[in-house]
């Protein structure tokens, strides 16, 4: 038997309320822009109540907050298990290179959606954001500096210029990336990873 509480966080697919509210908002956002769009309009969309949307977020720019965080936390909870794994410097920092190439192309709205908008986020909410992107950035910057250390990579350019020369990269994919195109999202992240590890080699 269903109880009272599933069927409160649930449409009648099993999909819960806190989802629907990500989904529609991401679709707005994207399609008319954060500030044109009103929490009336997310929670029609999503077929809830605005009780239901301050149960779960806050306020408006909660949601424009878990619309990049939840792409953050994939993205590091992945760059954690490639730093971790067992392989070579070289290995594992391709990996972790072309694997947020293919997260942010899988997640391009809600990045999209994001650095279009996070100068609306509140004070410590952006605060927050920069430290976990900070965090995710430091982990990338630690195995360059491993591979620089043990002989792998060349010392020659600093650790911090290739993390911002990647993610310079990364960041401007929703710029020019479609769907239809001919790359496809690992043939894109392939070559991107292949580039950095060129700018690295002796």
């Amino acid at each position: 038997m269903t109880s009272t509480a599933t069927r409160a966080t649930a449409d009648g697919a099993g999909r819960p309320v806190p989802r629907r509210l990500l989904a529609a908002a991401t679709r707005l956002f994207a399609d008319q822009g954060y500030d044109r769009t009103s929490v009336q309009e997310i929670v029609e969309a999503a077929g809830v109540t605005k009780g239901a949307l301050y149960h779960y977020f806050g306020s408006k720019d909660d949601l424009l907050h878990e619309v990049y965080g939840r792409v953050l936390r994939l993205q590091q909870e992945r760059l954690d298990a490639f730093a971790e794994a067992d392989a070579p410097v070289e290995r594992r920092l391709r990996d972790a290179a072309a694997d947020v190439v293919v997260t942010t192309i899988e997640n391009l709205d809600d990045t999209k959606i994001f650095f279009r908008s996070m100068h609306h986020l509140g004070p410590e909410k952006h605060k927050q954001v920069r430290a976990e992107r900070r965090r995710y950035h430091e982990r990338f910057r630690a195995l360059i500096e491993e591979g620089q250390r043990s002989g792998v990579f060349s010392p020659t350019t600093p650790a911090d210029l290739v993390v911002d020369y990647h993610f310079g990269s990364v960041h401007h994919l929703a710029n020019w990336y479609r769907p239809d195109g001919r790359l496809s999202p690992e043939e894109v992240a392939g070559h991107l990873a292949d580039l950095l590890l060129r700018a690295l080699r002796p």
